[in-house]
């Protein structure tokens, strides 16, 4: 074939090809730069193919997510010839540094049969594949069709390779607004305190989640040092060179106040992969550790009570024995005082607060209703004596009175008077000066020991005292004494 049925590809460029040549390529990147959207990016680069290689049918194929290559636009492709040839492709993903393939006559080009039909079929004799990369990788290509043979020159090649890589930038810039955009809203809309720094630890982004657990706005921290949010007795061990443990440590809040957080610092690298900074993540662990401390408190508690109930259960049996006339009557007795040792238990669980719990009980009821296990029969004396004023107790007093109560009735049957057959307990309820006050006076039973050693039930005791008012604790030589003084107005509410 002769070099003008070629068509003259060899020539030297005229000034006003390569005039135009700048025209189209000073429009492309001006199109690319103001594109909104993919769509937007390969119309402008469908346009400056046609335009500069003189064509007026080309297509944009990129790989998809399972790595084949389809189209995503074109220009005076039949859907027939489209499907008959997607995926077709020189290059893989992977590959390094691919080359233009242009074939001047696709009758020559050692394809198969196939595929050369095909290709003619679509009225194509002449087609050029230009390989689009990324920084990092392959995305696709370009193609240029002719409908006859064509000789490619080497300015034609450039000009591809131009157009080539203008559009493979533009599309990686397109992929990373979109993915920054996505990290950006899932960064914003995080509950979790989301920060970066500089290499000097200067704040360079605060989410939503930062300003609601510290307190401080995005415009007062961007710009500031993050030892800002570093308690102080943190910042001098850090300064006396020791090591600081940050997955789960201390900040302070705008206020003042210092909250636990569990930390997760990660690094920020560039396009080149140097490190620019550091991205902290913080959650705020308060609630955590309260249930934590709780769950605890309710082990110990039970650990308290198991072991106190075994020692009560084993003071009835001691102290039935010595009445009971025959197995059963011991049987019967021990049963109706740990039955009512689980009423009294019952009562101690009664929620405080909580949507409508309404309890009729009396100050002497409830008291009778701990001591109730420790009574003898009727042909004994009494174990205990209540007297004094009777009142109501409202609901939610009846928990921490409850706590109280079992707790002296516990101590006494392990370690006072009614660990001794002729001990007994003297209950008297009083008011004046706007306060009631329950006393609480054992005897008959061995000396008090005057402790300062505090255990579990005195913290129990204490805590539980704390709700009501006032507790004070005596040491008679007859007996200890307990005292707990409640407002009045307690009763009322």
């Amino acid at each position: 074939m002769s070099d003008a049925a070629m068509g003259q590809g060899r020539r030297e460029p005229a000034d006003g090809d390569i005039v135009r040549e700048q025209a189209v390529l000073f429009r492309l990147t001006d199109r690319l730069y103001r594109a909104n959207g993919l769509g937007e990016i390969y119309d402008a680069a469908l346009d400056a193919i046609c335009d500069a290689l003189g064509s007026s049918r080309a297509s944009i194929l990129r790989f998809d997510s399972h790595g084949v290559m389809s189209f995503v636009a074109w220009r005076s492709l039949s859907e027939e010839y489209r499907e008959a040839v997607n995926g077709h492709t020189p290059w893989t993903r992977g590959e390094h540094n691919a080359e233009p393939i242009l074939v001047e006559d696709i009758r020559l080009s050692g394809e198969s049969r196939q595929l050369i039909d095909t290709v003619l079929g679509e009225g194509i004799e002449a087609l050029a594949f230009i390989p689009l990369a990324s920084s990092h990788e392959l995305v696709g290509k370009f193609m240029v069709y002719y409908p006859a043979p064509h000789r490619f020159a080497d300015r034609e090649r450039e000009l591809a390779l131009t157009i080539a890589r203008q559009l493979g930038f533009a599309i990686e810039r397109k992929r990373a607004e979109t993915t920054a955009a996505r990290l950006s809203a899932l960064v914003e809309s995080s509950d979790d305190a989301i920060i970066a720094t500089d290499t000097d630890g200067i704040v360079t982004d605060w989410n939503s989640g930062a300003e609601r657990l510290y307190g401080y706005g995005r415009k007062e921290m961007i710009g500031r040092p993050l030892m800002l949010l570093i308690p102080p007795e943190i910042l001098a061990r850090i300064r006396n060179g020791e090591h600081v443990e940050h997955f789960e440590t201390v900040r302070l809040c705008k206020d003042g106040s210092s909250i636990p957080i569990s930390l997760t610092v990660s690094p920020i690298a560039d396009a080149s992969g140097a490190i620019v900074g550091a991205s902290k993540i913080a959650r705020d662990i308060s609630e955590r550790l309260r249930a934590q401390e709780q769950r605890e408190l309710l082990l110990r508690e039970m650990d308290h009570r198991v072991k106190n109930l075994f020692v009560i259960a084993s003071s009835i049996v001691n102290l039935s024995a010595s009445a009971a006339e025959t197995p059963a009557a011991l049987a019967s007795t021990v049963s109706d005082r740990l039955g009512a040792l689980a009423r009294a238990h019952a009562l101690t669980m009664l929620p405080s607060t909580g949507p409508s719990v309404q309890v009729a009980t009396s100050l002497h009821a409830l008291i009778a209703a701990i001591l109730a296990p420790y009574r003898h029969g009727a042909d004994e004396h009494p174990r205990f004596a209540i007297s004094g004023i009777d009142m109501p107790v409202p609901s939610a007093m009846i928990t921490p009175l409850s706590l109280l109560l079992h707790e002296f009735a516990t101590n006494a049957a392990k370690h006072g008077s009614l660990s001794a057959a002729a001990g007994s307990i003297e209950i008297a309820c009083s008011n004046s000066d706007g306060k009631v006050t329950v006393q609480w006076r054992e005897v008959g039973g061995p000396s008090p020991v005057a402790t300062e050693d505090e255990g579990f039930g005195s913290r129990l005791i204490r805590a539980a005292a704390s709700e009501l008012g006032g507790f004070v604790r005596g040491w008679d030589p007859a007996g200890i004494v307990l005292e707990i003084t409640i407002d009045i107005g307690r009763f009322s509410a």
